[in-house]
């Protein structure tokens, strides 16, 4: 990965990462704009839904991890990609492995009180794997 490559991914990372605590659990959460968010929640709210959740996991040998989380709602047309960091957001990733819960929320929401939309992993497995090659990842610099 070129310096070029690595800038341009650095400033595409999402920074609104963080967890909360449902019923003595902490759950991952993704946090969206406002505006997305509520474009989002319009299209969804009150319908059953499935959102597939892929992890698609971008590394360079040199200890450098990114996901691109894909989150694809199955009505309303809705595909959400989010790039974070995985060097600065391990326990995100360590917690989406551990619960398969995925919530999403806007800067606004009380966490854990109102306006966060909570994600069932349709495959834990898919965590579980993304994070073993995550460490994997990140390990590497340590080895070189």
């Amino acid at each position: 990965m070129t310096q070029d490559e690595m800038k341009k991914l650095l400033e595409q990372v999402h920074e609104g990462i963080t967890t909360f605590d449902y019923n003595g659990t902490k759950i991952p959460c993704i946090i969206l704009s406002e505006k997305r968010f509520d474009e989002i929640m319009q299209k969804v709210a009150g319908k059953p839904i499935s959102v597939d959740t892929n992890l698609n996991i971008l590394q360079d040998g040199l200890g450098h991890v990114f996901v691109e989380v894909l989150l694809t709602f199955s009505d309303g047309g809705i595909n959400e990609k989010i790039l974070l960091n995985a060097n600065t957001s391990l326990e995100f990733f360590e917690l989406l492995a551990k619960t398969s819960m995925l919530a999403i929320s806007s800067p606004h929401s009380e966490i854990g009180k109102d306006n966060v939309f909570m994600i069932q992993l349709p495959r834990p497995e898919k965590a579980t794997n993304a994070l073993e090659i995550i460490k994997r990842g990140i390990e590497s610099s340590n080895s070189n």
